[in-house]
């Protein structure tokens, strides 16, 4: 026993075998919550997350399955050796290796939270716009390089390594990089710019300038469209986006147009029938919104009406198979009423031989 409360007294690298036993009791503790209390707590949360839809879970688990074990070991040490008397020196080491650990065992962790945000952006998106995939699978790998090169400069700073000359290096050789490749950056950003901002996705139907056609494919530099005549668009994404463009998926109803006209011998109540006639003709038809019917004026050669109705989806060919019904139920009504469409004719009014004579000097070869 004498002996035993020597070797407590006892003094070993500056510390007492007492304090060197409650270092290590210390030590231990920690390995053991660590090392018993991490697999529970994760397969306990690995089982809440299989019932639940929320994200939350997941995470907790994914981060959990993120802790190594070589940086548990070296935080339970961290912690028993504060019990310790050591040397500056030593305490500095001993510092410097749980921070680097600590650094490198964020890292993992940032790694995996934007994986696993990725990873939850692209299941969303997968069905609703797969054209998005390539651009988030990029800027989650710039992301990474982000992370892992913000932990590396953590580390050479912790070490000792005066970091300000390897960061303006960097920054000089990013510039020259930059300068050298500024069209495909341009291209890459517009891309995720578009991911983003959703302008237009996957399947849209487009018109920029004077090139029309839906959208098939959104790349990391390209996007690419499938023209009404059948070949394939290819444009820049960032010419793409400095353009105005016209996205016809995004309609939701078509509004049309049109205009007839019938002949100036059509009598005055045939006249206001017309515009009945008309709006009865658009109300007939499904998926319609009738707007307004007028006579509009008076043309060269037909008495003109206008008028504007809605079709209440953006189906071209169903707009195309509504208008032909409007125009068949139309000349229908008009052959019942005896109302006759014009056009283009010219009537000459001749009054005595002078006049006809006129006419035939007029029509003689110079």
């Amino acid at each position: 026993m004498e002996a035993f409360e020597g070797l407590l007294a006892a003094d070993f690298g500056g510390s007492t075998g007492r304090q060197w036993l409650t270092a290590a009791a210390i030590a231990v503790f920690f390995l053991v919550v660590f090392f018993v209390v991490k697999p529970l707590a994760r397969a306990r949360f690995a089982a809440l997350a299989q019932r639940t839809t929320t994200a939350w879970d997941d995470l907790f688990v994914e981060l959990l399955a993120g802790t190594k074990p070589l940086a548990l070991l070296i935080f339970s040490v961290f912690f028993g050796s504060l019990a310790l008397t050591v040397p500056q020196k030593v305490r500095t080491v001993i510092l410097s290796v749980t921070l680097i650990a600590l650094i490198l065992q964020g890292g993992l962790w940032a790694s995996r939270l934007l994986r696993f945000w990725l990873k939850q952006t692209i299941d969303r998106r997968r069905e609703a716009d797969p054209g998005s995939v390539a651009a988030l699978n990029v800027a989650g790998w710039a992301g990474r390089v982000i992370v892992w090169s913000v932990v590396l400069l953590l580390i050479l700073e912790n070490v000792g390594i005066d970091i300000t000359a390897l960061v303006a290096g960097v920054g000089v050789g990013g510039i020259a990089v930059a300068l050298a490749v500024q069209n495909i950056l341009g291209d890459l950003f517009a891309s995720l710019s578009i991911v983003l901002d959703k302008p237009f996705v996957v399947g849209d139907f487009l018109i920029i300038d004077d090139c029309l056609g839906s959208v098939e494919h959104v790349g990391l530099k390209t996007t690419r469209l499938r023209s009404l005549s059948g070949e394939q668009l290819v444009m820049s994404n960032a010419d793409l986006l400095a353009s105005r463009i016209r996205n016809y998926g995004r309609m939701y109803e078509r509004r049309v147009l049109f205009s007839l006209g019938v002949t100036y011998q059509t009598s005055r109540d045939n006249l206001k029938r017309i515009p009945e006639i008309i709006r009865e003709s658009i109300e007939a038809q499904d998926n319609t919104r009738f707007d307004r019917s007028h006579f509009k004026g008076y043309g060269a050669y037909s008495l003109d009406f206008e008028t504007v109705y809605y079709v209440r989806s953006p189906d071209y060919k169903l707009y195309m198979d509504i208008q032909q019904a409007v125009n068949l139920a139309i000349h229908e009504a008009f052959e019942s009423n005896g109302i006759e469409f014009a056009y283009p004719t010219q009537t000459l009014f001749l009054e005595g031989a002078a006049s006809a004579v006129t006419l035939t000097n007029f029509n003689e070869p110079a």
